[in-house]
């Protein structure tokens, strides 16, 4: 019976990537044995693309990981917290990521090259005020290890990371979160920005020493 568990929550796993509601590896989807108070989980940072139902964690309404060889998602006891309060529901889905998963603070921008800078050089200048940006001290942006993206004032993104592929990833996550910042006014128009708490929560728990999300 908790072989079946597990395929129900990695079948519902997938079904969120193929309808488009996730990106990379943001999200999750449990289902709950409700007889044996057992629940099945995602995996924390791991790829859709990637999953297999042996690879879903089951973990008990106290919090204990009961099977699985990967650490279950960060999302864990949100889960468990829904199915104490809520008897009657056997399944959850979570669908997001925020801003500050991957950027510590706003995305700088740059600004307009000069039209000398773009006579002389256009592509090195355009390197050169991205140098430029992270080093203003009138700016209180994070480093590029903290925000590896910038947008270049009337050109595009560049993004970065320790490897080609993590570099992928945060422009994948750079898309996902302009395009939330340009839907949010529309549900909420007078807006504020991240709470310094939250960002910080949400920025260490995938970054630094302290980062608990995805696998150890």
């Amino acid at each position: 019976m908790l072989d079946e568990l597990k395929r129900e929550a990695y079948q519902a796993n997938l079904a969120l990537a193929a309808h488009g509601l996730v990106q990379l590896t943001f999200g999750n989807a449990s289902a709950i044995d409700r007889a044996q108070g057992i629940f099945a989980i995602k995996p924390s940072g791991v790829d859709y693309a990637a999953l297999r139902p042996e690879d879903m964690v089951l973990v008990d309404l106290e919090g204990r990981k009961v099977e699985g060889r990967l650490h279950p998602s960060s999302d864990t006891p949100t889960h468990r917290r829904l199915f104490h309060a809520f008897p009657g529901i056997g399944g959850i889905v979570h669908t997001h990521s925020t801003h500050a998963d991957h950027f510590f603070g706003e995305v700088p921008v740059t600004r307009k090259l000069t039209a000398d800078e773009m006579a002389r050089d256009y592509a090195w200048e355009t390197g050169n005020v991205i140098v430029e940006r992270f080093g203003d001290p009138r700016f209180a942006t994070a480093g590029p290890a903290e925000c590896p993206a910038v947008l270049v004032n009337r050109h595009a993104p560049f993004a970065w990371g320790d490897t080609v592929a993590r570099a992928v990833e945060t422009a994948v996550a750079l898309e996902c979160c302009a395009q939330m910042a340009a839907l949010s006014p529309q549900l909420s128009p007078a807006l504020a920005a991240i709470e310094p708490e939250l960002l910080d929560r949400h920025f260490h728990r995938k970054h630094g020493a302290g980062a608990y999300y995805g696998q150890r």
